[in-house]
């Protein structure tokens, strides 16, 4: 009875210390990511930098911890653990010093990097390194306990974490707030640590006891880190695809990070919950439907294309990691078992983050992560002595869909390009009777243009002259006109020039400016002086002096990662030093998924300016989209102009509304 007390109380301190860590560890992603999103220029790509960031620094925790655990002695590793943990709380709070805003209009990666390192760098280091520490000295305290279930409590923890911040957290706590509090967390997160760690020291390692257990031989080895690779590779791979191809609806990324992280839950809890039958027959299967769905996704609902990849996602990750638990070691190998999950999680993101866009000038890593779970599968069937003809059957079956899928996708585009920032297609079709050419970035139409001289001039699709933007040009017939764009998409805005005009383009994305200029003709065509400005426009504004604009248009608010950090008020309050006082702003707000108006009508009021909703219907036959505008400007009266009446209302203010700022957003609270 005696023993078992201090035995209860250990895991008790262990539970609690793997649960706080890996709580904090997914907690301070989004907190830090939403802090410096607007330095960078809020897009996606900030986002991929940090997550790479995050990875390698798990992945370098989980070295630390195989190296610590093989090479020290228990009582100087806790020495060197408390050490750490002593100067990691230097840098608390986390909160990244201005200097590190960039001044320059290169590629921002190092400097994100060195940021992150610099401000939240040894806290998450030290977050990272507790869960293989905490489960080896507990299995080094109690000879014959099973540590993994502490692996699956973590994987709980980061669910939790997940889960709470968009529901609890953003919509109620200011960013940096959310800095401060986490940092105060993280001071309890280290007496736990600290405590942990003083009480692992003492103890012989059961290798002291008796002959040490074999270590795994190198096969074992590689399949640690390959399993774990093809998991997190198609956790991003589908992830990329249901939110940039099938529909960008805010949030969506959070269903299949759960899905993947209640599969080490599950797996690595009790090894009674995963059947390897099961998850191989659903693997194969749901693996072919997703094959064949990438080969006609436009011909599958939305509802029923998300419902397939997640249990396909859901099927492969159980298998991957399932045969992961399968192979798991002796204590004694522990925290080298974890170094190679960190190690394929890693690799896997690399791939899918990093190599893919840098390598591949289309979306081909979600085929060949396909690819891997069929071969996976294929695999597991001839290891279980059954139906081995189904495996090489099933991975071959696969194989060729896919390959005739990339075909497929190939030939049906005249351009594929790809970067940074995302997939680029360019492709020609028909409208009606006549040849149209289409810029798409996934399913998002950035911009459409007739191929027939006649009628190549003519504004299309969200650009027509019935829309909120066509009105505010319209109004504004003086000579000389200067009007400035966020946004360039294929150059659609440049068909309203008249001489004398003077036209500026904002745009972040290289090649969507070399695609403009090579595969359609607005900007050549136009009549007014056209320039082009590379960068995000908020720090290109930022740094220029007042533009003195008629009008600007900001033109950035369609799909899913829309960057938020151009609707703050001190957005809105840059806008309007770069425009004349009688200067008109235009706010495109089109979205299937959310409301934008009050985002903009309060920051409207806040400024003391007056607004208006335009909102117009889709009509094919003309090629023009559905569109909401919202124009704003100082000006009194300007909206009771005949040009402007009937043609849309104030936007309605919401009661209780949080306007948004640089230090606060809340996506929740704008969803339809």
């Amino acid at each position: 009875m005696s023993h078992c007390k201090p035995a209860a109380a250990h895991l008790g301190l262990y539970a609690c210390t793997t649960f706080v860590s890996a709580f904090l560890l997914f907690q301070v992603e989004p907190v830090i990511g939403k802090i410096i999103l607007p330095w960078f220029g809020g897009s996606a790509a900030v986002w991929t930098t940090c997550l790479l960031f995050f990875q390698l620094t798990l992945l370098l925790g989980y070295l630390y911890a195989h190296w610590s655990t093989e090479r020290c002695r228990s009582r100087t590793q806790a020495w060197i653990q408390g050490g750490l943990l002593g100067a990691s709380l230097l840098v608390l709070p986390v909160l990244p010093a201005t200097g590190w805003r960039p001044s320059g209009t290169g590629n921002p990666i190092l400097e994100i990097l060195g940021l992150l390192a610099a401000t939240v760098g040894l806290p998450y280091f030290m977050l990272s390194t507790t869960g293989p520490l905490v489960q080896a000295w507990y299995a080094r305290r109690h000879q014959g306990a099973a540590p993994y279930r502490l692996y699956a409590l973590s994987n709980i923890a980061s669910l939790l974490a997940l889960l709470s911040y968009p529901v609890l957290v953003e919509p109620f706590v200011a960013t940096r707030a959310q800095a401060r509090l986490w940092s105060w967390a993280y001071l309890g997160f280290a007496a736990l640590a600290l405590g942990a760690a003083l009480r692992s020291p003492g103890e012989a390692r059961p290798a002291d006891g008796g002959p040490a257990p074999p270590a795994p031989p190198a096969a074992t080895w590689a399949l640690w880190a390959l399993l774990p690779a093809c998991a997190s590779a198609l956790l991003l791979a589908v992830t990329n695809h249901l939110t940039q191809n099938v529909a960008a609806i805010p949030f969506l990324w959070v269903l299949p990070l759960c899905l993947y992280l209640l599969t080490f839950i599950v797996c690595f809890d009790r090894e009674g919950w995963y059947r390897p039958i099961l998850c191989t027959v659903l693997t194969t299967a749901t693996a072919a439907g997703m094959a064949c769905a990438l080969l006609n996704f436009e011909t599958l609902s939305i509802g029923w294309t998300i419902a397939l990849f997640l249990a396909g996602l859901l099927s492969a990750c159980m298998l991957c990691h399932g045969e992961l638990v399968r192979l798991k070691p002796h204590p004694r190998h522990l925290t080298g078992f974890y170094l190679m999950i960190a190690l394929g999680g890693a690799l896997g993101g690399l791939f899918v983050g990093v190599a893919a866009p840098t390598l591949l000038n289309g979306a081909y890593e979600l085929p060949a992560t396909l690819g891997a779970c069929g071969m996976l599968a294929a695999l597991r069937w001839w290891r279980a002595g059954r139906l081995r003809w189904a495996g090489p059957a099933a991975a071959l079956g696969i194989a060729a869909v896919l390959a005739w899928g990339v075909r497929d996708y190939i030939r049906d585009y005249r351009v594929l390009l790809r970067n940074f920032y995302g997939c680029l297609r360019v492709m020609d079709t028909t409208q009606g009777d006549l040849p149209v050419r289409l810029l798409l970035n996934g399913v998002i139409d950035h911009g459409e243009q007739y191929l027939d001289p006649r009628h190549r001039r003519n504004p299309t699709t969200y650009y027509s002259p019935g829309t909120g933007i066509g009105l505010a040009l319209r109004s504004m017939a003086q000579p000389g006109l200067r009007a400035g764009f966020i946004g360039l998409g294929a150059g659609t805005l440049a068909a309203y020039g008249r001489r004398g005009d003077c036209y500026r383009f904002y745009e972040i994305n290289p090649l969507v400016l070399r695609l403009a200029r090579t595969e359609f003709t607005f900007l050549g065509d136009s009549q007014a002086a056209v320039t082009c400005v590379l960068g995000d426009a908020r720090l290109s504004l930022s740094r220029e002096t007042p533009q003195q604009f008629d009008l600007l248009a900001v033109d950035a608010f369609t799909g899913d990662a829309i960057p938020v950090h151009l609707l703050t008020r001190e957005a809105f309050e840059l806008y309007f030093r770069h425009l004349k006082p009688d200067g008109m702003l235009a706010v495109h707000i089109s979205n299937r998924y959310l409301d934008l108006a009050p985002v903009v009508e309060q920051a409207a009021r806040a400024l003391g300016k007056a607004s208006l909703l335009v909102k117009t219907e889709e009509d094919e036959a003309k090629d023009l989209s559905g569109t909401a505008w919202v124009l704003v400007s100082g000006r009194p009266g300007v909206f009771q102009a005949p040009i402007f009446r009937g043609a849309g209302a104030a936007p309605e203010a919401r009661p209780g509304f949080r306007g948004w700022t640089d230090d606060y957003s809340n996506l929740f609270r704008v969803l339809k």
